[in-house]
């Protein structure tokens, strides 16, 4: 038990760091961002097809932020 909240934090700081990535310019093929998008990726494509266009603000990774708290709160 212990160890999956773990594993939902460090994938909540993972999120973060790719959120705050995705605000600065850097390059796409670097091997580091290359990891953090094929990590949060596949999560957050199907959340950003259900959620409605936010005039250009993607609030998917918030989303999975706050599932991602809910489920901790579950365990």
């Amino acid at each position: 038990m212990r160890l999956i909240v773990t594993l939902i934090d460090v994938y909540s700081f993972v999120i973060l760091i790719a959120v705050i990535l995705s605000w600065v310019p850097v390059n796409r093929r670097h091997p580091l961002i290359a990891i953090l998008h094929g990590v949060t990726e596949p999560v957050l494509a199907p959340i950003r097809r259900v959620l409605p266009p936010m005039g250009g603000l993607d609030l998917s990774p918030m989303v999975l932020l706050i599932l991602l708290q809910l489920l901790k709160r579950l365990l």
